[in-house]
């Protein structure tokens, strides 16, 4: 994405002081964040299926074209949204900001400094091309999405915990498998139940001391939200990884990772979510890991030994 050179200018020029707003968007909100807040446009589209019909005309707007939105006024942004002066305004503040004009400068910061490229991939690319481009900004995107503080309490959380039961069903559900076999494989006690019903017992046996992990794309799947829930009245820690960041799910986790919040779906199958689900769960995967190095490599050698004596030869 270019920047074009009015926006730069007032991006340098004119640092925004951002202030929490007790009715933000979300309970962790843009502004407020501890480690600083996320990329805005990356924050709009995580929260897009949360907002209310006025708030969703004016997000809309602005994602559909945000370099435009820098240089109009809001006269201009009001006939081009369909939603009146006053909720713009509203909107703005809600994120944490004074007003219009700061909006326009925090957004102008935004871009300058992300830079990323369109979702369109490259103009004339192969189909290939384009879906790898969709991945590698989904991935940036992720990656911007979870503060480093947030890694590493999660990281803290999992190390401690006395057993970790990961809930998921659908498309999510291999994440969730593959996040219980990466842990297993570090000697932590994770463990995942394919059948829901399954699922439910398992929360309901949770204690003091358990994770209970939820992965769910939309944050609102019925299933894994009520596991968190029940998990959460059994005093066990509860950690989110989905895509949205004002979701049901958020409201029963103690801490919530996000994957990528942009979403494409072809053919309705949503095409960026897992790649960026998997690497939020390396990620954690690799911290442990580092946690105690001796002692994981001397695992990790243990089982490559034994798997090594199933392969043909």
């Amino acid at each position: 994405m270019k920047i074009n050179a009015k926006a730069r200018r007032v991006a340098l020029s004119s640092p925004v002081k951002l202030q929490p707003n007790r009715k933000a968007l979300a309970p962790n909100n843009w502004a407020g964040t501890t480690d600083g807040p996320r990329p805005l446009l990356t924050y709009l589209r995580g929260v897009l299926n949360s907002l209310n019909p006025t708030e969703r005309l004016i997000a809309d707007c602005i994602l559909a074209d945000p370099e435009r939105v820098i240089t109009s006024s809001i006269a201009e942004v009001r006939s081009r949204s369909g939603a009146s002066v006053g909720s713009i305004v509203g909107f703005c503040r809600r994120l944490g900001l004074k007003g219009f004009a700061e909006f326009k400068i925090a957004l102008a910061q935004d871009l300058a400094q992300s830079g990323l490229p369109g979702m369109e991939g490259p103009q004339g690319g192969s189909v290939a091309e384009k879906v790898f481009h969709c991945h590698a900004q989904s991935l940036i995107e992720a990656l911007q999405a979870n503060p480093s503080a947030a890694f590493e309490r999660a990281t803290e959380m999992l190390e401690r915990a006395r057993r970790i039961e990961f809930f998921s069903i659908g498309l999510s559900y291999p994440v969730a498998y593959t996040a219980y076999s990466k842990f297993a494989l570090l000697g932590l006690q994770a463990a995942t139940e394919a059948d829901s019903h399954m699922q439910l017992i398992k929360a309901t046996q949770l204690r003091p001391g358990d994770v209970a992990f939820g992965i769910s794309c939309s944050g609102a799947t019925r299933e894994t939200v009520q596991c968190l829930e029940v998990a959460k009245t059994k005093g066990a820690t509860t950690i989110a990884l989905t895509n949205a960041m004002k979701s049901p799910i958020t409201n029963f986790s103690d801490l919530c990772l996000y994957a990528t919040p942009s979403e494409i779906n072809y053919f309705q199958a949503p095409l960026a979510s897992r790649v960026t689900q998997l690497a939020v769960i390396d990620a954690l995967f690799v911290s442990l890991a580092l946690k105690h190095r001796s002692r994981t490599s001397a695992r990790l050698q243990q089982s490559r030994e034994e798997l090594l004596k199933r392969r043909l030869s």
